[in-house]
Order: structure tokens, then C-alpha cells, then sequence
């Protein structure tokens, strides 16, 4: 059983305290299921990134599985891993879908809880998954601790094949911050190239404007891997939903961290 690494860090460590909170980050936007492939979204704790998580969760649709792509904060692990642990939040428990874990043998991606274990950025999504479905649907955890472009392309591609050969639904997720402790006219400077380059679809043009602008989009990897899955399995738009910033709820905007809402169609 993979416990919760950041309950009462990130969000509330009680369920009526998580559900409530989940409840104020939905609050105004209407649940409208749109035929999304695949979305970035947030992993700060809710107080700052969790409304902008939530226009995506608002229009995600119901979905046999949900592969969540996450980078690697803590450097335990293998380069990239999958869990095939049940997974416990306050709000229950999920199961891996091990079908798909199990066709990933022998590639790239280990089994490894590991690299799991105390790592937040795919942990911060499963409370929003089970406020908007309940328990209903499986989850497919991989963690990248390597995020180089070749390595993205890869576990994109791997992943994308063996759902097509399941004929299962499947949503891909990133789960990625943007900008880091930069001034808020910078972050967002350097926000709107890389988010560009996302919606353009374009992975060459992600890692192109990464090097060049220095960028610490600490999930360049996972949103890389997730817009390839998507790609292959027929994407052809994106879409900016919303974009914050720490600041806004800090009112420190001189130190802040870049969050987007996107969506692949």
C-alpha cells in the first residue's frame, strides 16, 4: 500500500477538510466533460495551485484509466518508474491498472515504488480524480527522475501502444509547475514560451525553449511524454484553460511559482 506522502502538507489530512477544500476549488466552474486525450496540470499544495488544477479536473471525461506522468523531486528511485501499489489517499484507495503496468516489463520503465514513495507531483492529482469519479477508474503512476527529450519520446510512445492495443479509455495527465521563484513579469515572460510550444504540440520546440531560456519547468519530462502519448492516439489541439501564480494568493510576487491548466484534444 503506497500511503500518502503530503496529506496535511499539500491538502487536507482529514476528508471532510479535503472534500471541502476540493469543493472551494471547483467553486464557479462548471463540470463539462470535453473529449481530452490528455492535460497539464499543477502539483503545489491547493491553497495556491489548486483552482487552476481544478479547470482541468472540470472538464476531464470519465475514463477506464488515468496515466499520471510525473517528474521525479526526490532523486530515490530508477530513472523511470511505474507503481503497481494500491494507492491510499483520505479519500480511499486506488488501484494501478496492472494490465497496462504489466506490459511495460523489460522496457525503460521499472516496476519501483521507490521513486514513488515520497513524491508529491502524482500523489496532489488522485484527491481531484476521486472528488470529480469516485473510485470508479484505474491509475497508471510513472515517475521520471531522467526528463531528457529522447527518454520523454519513449515512454510517450511505449505508453500510447499499449493502451492503443488495450482499447481502453485512457486520459494521460503531467503533472508540472512552471516558472520557479522568479519575478512574476519574468516567470510569466518565460511561462508563455513554454506554454506555447505545448499547445503548439511541439516536443523539439519544449526542449528547445527549456535550454534556451533556462526555464525550471520541473515537469518538462512528463508533459513531454504525456503530449506524444496523446499525439499518437489522434491529438491534434491544445488549449490553455488557466495560468497563476503563487503570488496572487502570497501577495509576494517578486519569488513566484508558474501554474497552467492545458488540455490536449
Amino acid at each position: 500500500m503506497r500511503q500518502p506522502a503530503v496529506a496535511g502538507q499539500f491538502y487536507p489530512l482529514r476528508p471532510e477538510n479535503l472534500e471541502k477544500e476540493l469543493k472551494q476549488c471547483f467553486e464557479g466552474l462548471e463540470i463539462r466533460e470535453r473529449d481530452i486525450l490528455g492535460a497539464v496540470c499543477p502539483h503545489a499544495g491547493y491553497v495556491y495551485s489548486g483552482r487552476v488544477a481544478a479547470h482541468v479536473y472540470a472538464a476531464l471525461p470519465q475514463a477506464d484509466t488515468y496515466v499520471l506522468f510525473g517528474p521525479n523531486h526526490t532523486g530515490y528511485g530508477s530513472p523511470v518508474s511505474v507503481s503497481t501499489d494500491t494507492w491510499k489517499t483520505p479519500l480511499g484507495t486506488l488501484e494501478v491498472d496492472r494490465e497496462l503496468a504489466e506490459g511495460l516489463s523489460g522496457s525503460i520503465v521499472d516496476v519501483d515504488e521507490l521513486g514513488h514513495r515520497y513524491e508529491h507531483s502524482i500523489e496532489v492529482q488522485l484527491p481531484f480524480l476521486q472528488y470529480r469519479f469516485d473510485q470508479d477508474f484505474r491509475i497508471l503512476p510513472i515517475c521520471l527522475g531522467m526528463q531528457d527529450e529522447e527518454t520523454a519520446i519513449e515512454v510517450g510512445t511505449l505508453i500510447a501502444n499499449l493502451v492503443s492495443k488495450s482499447g481502453k479509455k485512457v486520459v494521460f495527465i503531467a503533472s508540472s509547475d512552471f516558472t520557479h521563484y522568479q519575478p512574476a513579469n519574468l516567470a510569466r515572460e518565460t511561462d508563455n514560451e513554454m506554454i506555447e510550444a505545448i499547445v503548439d504540440l511541439d516536443v523539439s520546440g519544449i526542449y528547445e525553449r527549456l535550454y534556451r531560456r533556462n526555464a525550471s519547468v520541473c515537469g518538462y519530462g512528463p508533459i513531454s511524454a504525456m503530449i506524444t502519448a496523446s499525439k499518437k492516439l489522434g491529438a491534434t489541439r491544445a488549449e490553455l484553460l488557466k495560468y497563476s501564480n503563487s503570488g496572487e494568493v502570497s501577495g509576494d510576487m517578486n519569488a513566484v511559482v508558474g501554474y497552467a491548466a492545458i488540455v490536449v484534444e
